[in-house]
């Protein structure tokens, strides 16, 4: 089964930016993430039309799992 990490932010301009990390630790915690979220903004590497990074807005795991139904 396939997980990801989606952290969600706001920008200044109340745009959604969302990144992604595959396969993320089993043992990461609610501060870690957030931490390391407040991080990321506080870096203002990501700008989004002018408008830098500004609030967290979410972040959860996502779990997907893929059945073949048919393959040639």
């Amino acid at each position: 089964m396939a997980k990801v990490l989606e952290l969600t932010f706001l920008t200044a301009d109340q745009e959604m930016l969302k990144l992604t990390v595959d396969e993320p630790s089993v043992d990461l915690t609610a501060a870690q993430v957030e931490l390391v979220m407040q991080q990321v903004i506080a870096s203002g590497v990501f700008v989004i039309e002018e408008s830098p990074l500004a609030t967290i807005k979410s972040a959860r795991i996502v779990e997907r799992d893929t059945h073949t139904l048919l393959a040639r």
